[in-house]
C-alpha cells in the first residue's frame, strides 16, 4: 500500500546580517544617564569640600581664640607660649577654609539653580572656577603649615600644643584638645587637594562628554533566504 502521509512543507528560514545599532534617542538617553551620574559625583565631592572647609574654619578659629585668650593672661606665673611663635599657619587655614566654604557654596548653588544651569557660559565658568579657587586655597594653607612646622626655631600652634599634649590642665589651654584640633584642620586641608582635583576632573569629563557628537552606527546588509 502506498504511503499517503504528507510531509508538511517546511517554511523557508530567513537569516539577517543586519548589524545591531543604537538609535539617536537611545544614545542620547545613555549619555544623559552617565551625565547625571557624573553630576551626582561632583555634587557629593563639592559637599564634602564644603563640610571640610567649615570644619577647618571652626577648629582653626577655636585654636586661635584660645591662644589669644591665654598668651598674656595673669593666671600663670610663666608664659604658656614661647617668644618665637608664628600664628600665620593657623591664620592661613582660617582664611583658606573660609574661601573653600564660600566657593563650594557658590558651586552648589550653580548646580541647583535653574537660571544658572540654563546659562552655559555662567554655569561652565562657576563649574571650573570654583574648584580651581578651592584647590589653590588648599595648597596655600598646606604650604604655610608645613613651611613653618619645618622650622627648628619657630613654633606654631600645632607644634607647640602637640609638644605638651600629654600634660593635663584644668583650665585653658587644653593642650591635647588644641593638638587634635590643629591636626584635624591640617589633615582636612590636605584632603581638600585631591577632592578638588577630582571635582575638576569630573567637571572636565562631563563637559567633554556633553559636547562630543553622538556616533550612530548605520545598518548594513539585507535579509537573505535559506
Amino acid at each position: 500500500m502506498e504511503d499517503t502521509t504528507q510531509v508538511p512543507d517546511q517554511k523557508p528560514e530567513f537569516t539577517s546580517d543586519f548589524e545591531e545599532f543604537e538609535t539617536r534617542d537611545a544614545g542620547y538617553e545613555k549619555r544623559q544617564r552617565l551625565a547625571r551620574v557624573v553630576e551626582s559625583v561632583r555634587f557629593g565631592l563639592t559637599v564634602l569640600a564644603l563640610l571640610a572647609g567649615l570644619t577647618i574654619l571652626g577648629t582653626s578659629a577655636d585654636t586661635l581664640s584660645v591662644y589669644n585668650k591665654t598668651r598674656s593672661g595673669s593666671d600663670f606665673i610663666i608664659s604658656l607660649w614661647p617668644a618665637e611663635f608664628d600664628i600665620r599657619p593657623t591664620t592661613a587655614l582660617i582664611v583658606c577654609s573660609a574661601i573653600i566654604f564660600l566657593t563650594s557654596t557658590i558651586a552648589l548653588v550653580g548646580m541647583k539653580v535653574p537660571t544658572i544651569r540654563n546659562n552655559p557660559f555662567t554655569h561652565s565658568t562657576i563649574s571650573f572656577a570654583a574648584p580651581t579657587i578651592c584647590l589653590i586655597a588648599a595648597l596655600i594653607g598646606t604650604s604655610f603649615f608645613y613651611g613653618v612646622n619645618a622650622s627648628n626655631t619657630v613654633n606654631s600652634l600645632k607644634s607647640w600644643s602637640c609638644q605638651w599634649s600629654d600634660i593635663s590642665m584644668n583650665v585653658q589651654p587644653h593642650w591635647g584638645q588644641l593638638c587634635k584640633e590643629s591636626k584635624t584642620a591640617l589633615y582636612l586641608t590636605v584632603m581638600c587637594i585631591p577632592v578638588e582635583v577630582l571635582v575638576l576632573a569630573t567637571t572636565a569629563w562631563g563637559t567633554m562628554s556633553v559636547n562630543r557628537p553622538l556616533v550612530i552606527t548605520e545598518r548594513k546588509g539585507s535579509p537573505a533566504m535559506s
